[in-house]
């Protein structure tokens, strides 16, 4: 199912969902001063550069002007946010300073006593919680490689034992350790984790449910990534900071903290471009990084965008899996920016905008919906030999334009249900921790989404795509029959993102006697 298109209601398949009652209001882009051209040709280059869009919300004035959901993607989902996730982190050390539970001034070490190191550096000793929140702690490197390897599975002391090499407050490193110290002394002046402390802070009042937060070991919020919320909730926060921290007339974050979170507060680094065609060399604010044309934005890895533009009240957000984010801003400087206008524009809207809007999608895996081969070898288990993956035995069902993949490893049996020429959404426990930039785990998640579907590309070889739908990531599963052989090859998009290889075996199986003979 794609998504909504211009002002149109929620399909009607989602009209139980409890967001429904918080959603901001629609408008005709033309009528909030915004151009259908312009949206429609932002699609449609996003589209021919192959940048994988997932989602894409447009507002202007605090109405919704554009929406667009990539199917299998929907309105309904969350979706992973990575480094986006820094942005919300931010924000409630902003909360916490506006209750007097801190101030930005405070030293970090001053928060974990039980924590630092025998031998507490100068540097280590000036770290503030305004350096973690520039990302100017004055390590030479991200530190959260260091934190996820720790043996005793205490970031917090691993973070303070890492070697301060520069005067904080000076030296820029994009660093996700220092948001995951964010969240941890968040967790520690408030006596709650950093989702139930935004709860009823920030998430209620913007009418965001069900957002999930990846934790620690230790059960303490990641802070640098790791959270969930839907596209509409992005778009929500967005126009949160737009407003200045007001909300259906409540006071959510000080307007001071607005300002200080989204200014220049240190030089940037990142992107190869000279610094005038460079969204990564405008500066950095609390977690926000400034863009040209006078915007800021909170961003995630693979293309998870929260976009403000002041000066022409207007919220982009998007979600992606993309190897190009400066190519995405820079369609949204080239389309989207220079086809809003101060008042409303008479010319009609777009139709073709609307068509577009409304039946975007990822493509399904080309090939044929059957085969010869498939009823030979449908529900027929093959065994497959010892390998590092620990996959035991596969087998593929064929029947009433599905297939069913039945896999066994070491943890059970799982089953991924496969359309023919279509998605079919469900949940699996193949994985509960999909394909990420950085596996750690939801607490309490048994199970992934995922929407899945095949094609037979040649008379042998028949290909699944599995998309891990509340990720930005999904599996190509390569299924080559040679008799009564079966070569089983995974790819993961990142590799695919990348041309690289994915660093798993080609699996080997063979038909089981038993179900050769019957053959």
């Amino acid at each position: 199912m794609a998504g909504v298109g211009l002002f149109s209601t929620l399909p009607t398949t989602l009209t139980a969902a409890p967001f429904r009652s918080f959603q901001l209001p629609r408008s005709l882009p033309e009528a909030q001063g915004v151009s259908s051209a312009g949206l429609l040709n932002f699609v449609n280059a996003v589209e021919d550069a192959k940048l994988n869009l997932h989602s894409l919300m447009v507002v202007r004035h605090g109405k919704v002007v554009a929406e667009g959901w990539w199917a299998p993607y929907a309105p309904a989902l969350k979706h992973t946010l990575y480094s986006l996730s820094k942005s919300f982190t931010s924000s409630a050390i902003g909360m916490a300073v506006a209750e007097k539970k801190l101030t930005v001034e405070d030293k970090v070490v001053s928060f974990f006593p039980q924590d630092v190191p025998t031998t507490v550096s100068p540097n280590l000793a000036a770290m503030r919680v305004k350096d973690l929140l520039m990302m100017a702690t004055g390590h030479d490197k991200d530190s959260t490689g260091s934190l996820r390897a720790d043996p005793d599975n205490n970031w917090v002391k691993a973070f303070l034992a890492q070697p301060v090499e520069h005067e904080p407050g000076t030296f820029f490193v994009y660093n996700s350790g220092a948001t995951y110290m964010l969240s941890a002394i968040i967790q520690k002046v408030t006596g709650q984790k950093l989702l139930d402390y935004l709860k009823p802070r920030l998430f209620d009042p913007l009418g965001i449910e069900g957002a999930d937060w990846e934790t620690d070991p230790n059960g303490i919020a990641t802070g640098g990534w790791g959270l969930r919320v839907r596209t509409e909730d992005i778009a929500k926060f967005g126009q949160l900071y737009l407003q200045k921290g007001m909300w259906n007339g409540k006071r959510l974050l000080s307007e001071a903290w607005i300002e200080d979170a989204t200014k220049f507060q240190i030089q940037s680094k990142g992107g190869s471009r000279p610094k005038e065609e460079n969204d990564w060399l405008q500066g950095y604010g609390y977690q926000f990084w400034r863009c040209r044309n006078g915007a800021y934005r909170g961003d995630g890895a693979y293309g998870q965008y929260c976009i403000v533009m002041p000066k022409e009240d207007t919220v982009v957000a998007i979600t992606s899996e993309t190897s190009d984010m400066q190519a995405i801003l820079d369609h949204v400087w080239k389309h989207i920016l220079p086809g809003i206008q101060q008042t409303a524009i008479t010319a009609r809207p777009s139709a073709a905008l609307k068509q577009k809007l409304t039946s975007l999608a990822l493509p399904l895996p080309t090939g044929q919906p059957t085969s010869p081969t498939a009823a030979r070898v449908s529900g027929k288990p093959f065994q497959i030999a010892d390998n590092s993956l620990n996959i035991k035995r596969v087998s593929l069902a064929f029947q009433n334009g599905s297939c069913v993949c039945t896999l066994q490893d070491d943890k059970g049996e799982h089953r991924v249900v496969c359309g023919l020429g279509r998605w079919v959404e469900g949940d699996t426990d193949l994985s509960t921790i999909p394909l990420k930039l950085v596996a750690t785990a939801v607490p309490n998640e048994t199970k992934t989404r995922i929407a899945a579907s095949g094609a037979w590309s040649d008379e042998n070889t028949f290909t699944m795509t599995w998309r891990f739908i509340e990720t930005a990531h999904y599996e190509n599963v390569i299924c080559r029959f040679t008799g009564d052989d079966l070569q089983l090859e995974f790819q993961k998009s990142l590799a695919v993102l990348t041309h690289s290889k994915d660093n798993r075996p080609v699996l080997s199986g063979k038909l089981l006697a038993t179900a050769s003979q019957g053959k």
